[in-house]
């Protein structure tokens, strides 16, 4: 594999980064997270219940549950991670997880902005997809240099779009998210929550594709004067030879023209001047 090639390949590797953090993001439930307090159950587990004094009841609905717990005491905390499709909760008494749907949480009128985000997200995707598909073509088929120059242009302008959309979707999701918290139902509200590690992936994607639209963007201009420079020594070797005379030209004028004098005397053929041993023609440029 030659260097070019080479560096090529490294080139598609941050796109590619890029592309499987976002996917990641999107898919997962964890862009935030914390822990929500619940009012402890009357009767944790299974009825029947089972009392301090070790009497035992069958009957659902005459069992009682002492209950000491005063203040704080009474609660308990439970995790939950949200996400851009679901949320969920650890379930009590069990080692697993309720989910429910994020739109069924948040509030009727910042639904449109959840959508939209979704949206911008997808088109991030599309952006990347496209953009690593142009790079991969110039890895795996011989082009021009113009078609060079064409790819990086666009994986430059893609990247960038890809970047500001995917930011743009971020923002709104923490928007849509603190409002949901403040205005959320009262069986979802948290106690304490912070960002999780999706939403860390998500804004890393967005930094790779500004950097990837940066690195491109200096090859293009790179490329671009390179050409040029090429160019215009092509066009300054074209114009010297132009200026030369032609050889025969040269030959006439060594064999039968005469130059002219300052006194303006009469011409002399400049072939009777040469020595002897001088060859009879000689061309010059």
């Amino acid at each position: 594999m030659d260097r070019a090639r080479r560096r090529q390949m490294l080139g598609l590797l941050p796109v590619g980064l890029a592309l499987a953090c976002s996917l990641a993001a999107v898919g997962s439930s964890h862009w935030c997270q914390g822990t929500r307090r619940v009012t402890k159950p009357l009767c944790p587990g299974r009825l029947p219940c089972i009392h301090p004094d070790g009497g035992r009841r069958d009957n659902a609905s005459q069992a009682i549950q002492d209950i000491w717990e005063m203040g704080d005491d009474k609660f308990i905390l439970r995790r939950f991670h949200v996400g851009l499709w679901q949320s969920c909760e650890e379930s009590v008494g069990s080692t697993g997880e309720k989910c429910r749907s994020f739109q069924s949480i948040m509030p009727a009128e910042e639904q449109g902005v959840l959508w939209l985000s979704i949206g911008a997200e997808i088109m991030n995707i599309f952006l990347m997809m496209t953009s690593a598909i142009l790079l991969g073509s110039r890895v795996s088929y011989h082009r021009s240099h113009f078609h060079q120059l064409k790819v990086d242009a666009s994986v430059a302008i893609l990247m960038v779009l890809a970047g500001l959309l995917s930011m743009v979707a971020h923002m709104m999701y923490t928007t849509i998210f603190q409002i949901t918290v403040n205005l959320g139902p009262e069986d979802w509200r948290p106690q304490t929550w912070d960002y999780g590690w999706s939403y860390c992936l998500a804004w890393g994607s967005s930094a790779l594709c500004m950097t990837v639209s940066v690195i491109a963007m200096n090859r293009y201009t790179a490329a671009r004067l390179e050409f040029t420079e090429k160019q215009r020594v092509q066009k300054g070797s074209q114009h010297s030879q132009l200026n030369c005379p032609e050889p025969k030209a040269l030959e006439s004028i060594w064999e039968t023209e005469a130059a002219p004098s300052p006194a303006g005397s009469a011409l002399t053929s400049v072939s009777e001047h040469l020595p002897p041993s001088a060859p009879g023609k000689v061309s010059m440029c």
